[in-house]
């Protein structure tokens, strides 16, 4: 009797530890055409003089800039040169060879973002236009499968996004430009009445408000999978003003660092999730030509890759030569995720993300390996199993007295 209380108090606790290592969360984030000069650099000094680009260079060189690319990138983005870069991973600085690239040859948006959700650099998608994309994406994949099904959302500063995601097909929850937020469940109404009340309206919405949806939405519905896409980097690019392209480099490491500040003090996501962060493609790298960015334009496939979460180890930037693609990503965070990512294209292979060497690998304790027999844990299931492992003890106790050797 003893041995069956023992069987079973070991396999609550097997089921307790396993319901805090539930399904990964994933939040994809991305930031629209910022490039990894100014990552793994910070502002560019040459840049910062150029009275075309900068209103005010004294003022922008007294926030942003610095002797030494570490002092100039750490006070852009410290977010990403403290937390990410003592636990997370930094691939693309060219400076040592280590590169992040698009594989698509149009080197926009909607060829870009194509590619990091769906693994396939589509020669087709050519445009920006909002065409319903054919291909299948990881989000759309993931919210047919039992996990994450109906746990996966995705905010936008740009209108095209549906598109994008096929909305139609997916039946997946978007909320890009300035619609509003219909969702009874949550505090939208000031946002919305913001957004009403511009007067002046693009294609883009301002980052903020797609934020502050995103993160409300969040507090009230705990998606499992979510993808931010913000895009005032580019807006700003394009209008040839580098020193509002740098402010919004610096509030958009400040939403990350707030988002990521909520999510491990959220019992729903402390430790168990991923944040990707990356951008959709390059710009221009010579500092005459840097808001630009297309097929003919020398820097415009140059990317980079920001990972923290569990199981990543903490390298910071990585510094040894190495290539990785944009259409690697959507396997790899299948990967991540414990997903076999499969759609109606070809999907390119993840990469390998070097894990934590905290000694011997930690069985899945989601479900229960029995010599190739898939278990999930559940209730019943522990308890057909303790009282399996009480037979197996009885019957060896019993044998052992019959039949002594």
């Amino acid at each position: 009797m003893k041995l069956l209380i023992y069987a079973i108090l070991q396999c609550w606790v097997i089921a307790a530890t396993a319901q805090q290592t539930a399904k990964p969360n994933v939040f994809i984030i991305t930031t629209d055409g910022l490039r990894w000069q100014e990552v793994f650099n910070g502002a560019d000094e040459k840049i910062l003089l150029d009275k075309k680009f900068v209103q005010n260079s004294e003022l922008c060189h007294d926030l942003y800039g610095g002797l030494t690319a570490e002092e100039r990138r750490k006070r852009l983005m410290p977010f990403f040169w403290s937390t990410i870069a003592a636990k997370g991973q930094l691939h693309g600085n060219r400076n040592y060879n280590n590169k992040v690239d698009v594989s698509n040859i149009y080197k926009i948006s909607y060829p870009g973002y194509n590619e990091i959700l769906t693994g396939y650099a589509d020669p087709f998608l050519a445009k920006n236009k909002p065409v319903a994309n054919k291909n299948t994406s990881l989000l759309e994949y993931l919210n047919g499968t039992d996990e994450y099904r109906n746990k996966v959302v995705a905010f936008s500063s740009w209108d095209v996004f549906p598109a994008i995601l096929n909305v139609e097909r997916s039946g997946i929850p978007v909320n890009t430009g300035y619609g509003p937020m219909k969702d009874a469940e949550g505090d939208y109404e000031m946002i919305n009445k913001v957004q009403e009340n511009l007067t002046y309206k693009t294609g883009t919405r301002y980052d903020l408000l797609t934020f502050l949806n995103a993160k409300e939405y969040l507090q009230v519905h705990h998606p499992k999978v979510m993808l931010l896409g913000l895009g005032e980097t580019d807006e700003f690019g394009h209008q040839k003003q580098y020193d509002r392209y740098l402010q919004q480099a610096n509030n958009v490491d400040k939403m990350i660092a707030e988002l990521w500040y909520f999510v491990q003090s959220d019992d729903f996501y402390k430790n168990n999730t991923y944040f990707i962060i990356t951008t959709d493609h390059g710009r221009g790298s010579r500092p005459g030509k840097w808001y630009s960015h297309n097929i003919l334009v020398k820097g415009s496939s140059q990317a980079w890759l920001a990972m923290i979460g569990p199981g990543i180890k903490g390298l910071g930037e990585i510094k040894q030569p190495g290539q990785l693609y944009q259409r690697q990503l959507a396997a790899t965070v299948a990967g991540l995720l414990h997903e076999d990512y499969e759609a109606n294209h070809p999907i390119a292979d993840a990469f390998t993300i070097p894990v934590k060497d905290d000694g011997p690998a930690q069985p899945d304790l989601s479900s229960l390996n029995l010599n190739g027999i898939y278990l999930p844990i559940s209730p019943i299931n522990l308890l057909l199993l303790a009282c399996f492992f009480w037979l197996v003890l009885y019957i060896k106790k019993t044998f052992a007295r019959r039949f002594p050797f």
